[in-house]
């Protein structure tokens, strides 16, 4: 999720042996490991572009543009920074993919129900819900874009948790490949970006006991991004993976994770696969995947490299 939030995607365990580049963003802990350390500079430079992309997206921060286009009571001509034109395709594919339950616009919602800026994690009273309800807003109808301007007309809460921080990370592999690093592991709060020769293994942890692993995934040049609703969880079957559609918690998946060759792509369909058949996700991305069922049940794509434990 890419919020300024308190906890970090749960989903992987791993053991780094490298130099590592430490540090605390958008609510999660990063850690970037290379053969040498980074310089200073490019140190410098990663936080930045980290602290820039979170300058925008935030809806937890009163200054963001997330926040600019929540405020604006009739709407407006809102301009993103050219790379967002990514991820937005990206939100255009699965609005469609997945029949309008991944949605950026998920974000009032979300408020609603308790995981606000402030984190009341209290839900607003059953009429507040049912009025948004009658009138809830949808990526596919209620925002007009051309390429990075987005144009409005009312307040929209738009929330890219669903692959947003996966998003970051490309963008960081990217800062990091521009400074002739080809070997490196970016790990932002569990969700991987790896480049280089040698295979990295990755624990999945358990969606009920985070002490626990129920399999090894191997990872090779790829990406590997997970979602759960064992955290960012409050109350009674609340957690902060909702369908677009109802506005409501998905409550027939417990965790996924799924390896694809950007981490943009692989952070948004391990959403979209609480909701969405894996088959017709794969009719527009190929990836792999591992699924936890609600009932305890696994399901695994044929083709997926690494072992799970019975």
């Amino acid at each position: 999720m890419i919020h300024t939030g308190r906890d970090a995607d749960p989903g992987t365990f791993r053991c780094g042996s490298r130099p590592a580049f430490t540090f605390d963003a958008i609510g999660t802990r990063w850690s970037i490991e290379t053969d040498t350390p980074l310089d200073t500079d490019l140190c410098r430079q990663l936080r930045r572009r980290i602290d820039d992309f979170d300058a925008v997206y935030s809806r937890f921060r009163p200054d963001s543009l997330i926040s600019r286009i929540a405020a604006a009571p009739v709407g407006g001509r809102f301009t993103f920074p050219e790379d967002s034109c990514l991820l937005f395709e990206l939100y255009d594919r699965l609005a469609v993919l997945t029949e309008g339950a991944v949605d950026p616009l998920v974000g009032r919602d979300l408020e609603l129900l308790g995981y606000d800026r402030t984190y009341t994690l209290t839900p607003a009273p059953a009429p507040v819900r049912a009025r948004h309800a009658r009138v809830r807003p949808s990526w596919s109808t209620d925002v007009i874009r051309d390429g990075a301007l987005l144009t409005t007309h009312r307040p929209l809460v738009i929330d890219v948790g669903a692959a947003g921080k996966g998003h970051l990370v490309d963008l960081v592999a990217a800062l990091l490949r521009d400074a002739a690093i080809s070997r490196f592991v970016v790990d932002a709060g569990g969700d991987l970006r790896h480049d280089g020769e040698e295979t990295l293994r990755v624990g999945l942890e358990h969606p009920l006991d985070p002490t626990r692993v129920i399999g090894i995934a191997h990872l090779h040049q790829q990406a590997l991004c997970a979602s759960a609703t064992n955290r960012r969880a409050w109350g009674t079957d609340l957690h902060h993976i909702l369908d677009g559609r109802t506005g409501l918690p998905a409550g027939e998946t417990l965790a996924t994770w799924v390896i694809a060759d950007d981490a943009a792509v692989a952070d948004a369909l391990a959403t979209a696969l609480f909701f969405t058949a894996p088959h017709q996700l794969a009719t527009a991305y190929h990836f792999t995947y591992v699924r936890v069922g609600s009932d305890g049940r696994v399901d695994t794509s044929p083709d997926f490299v690494g072992e799970l434990f019975g």
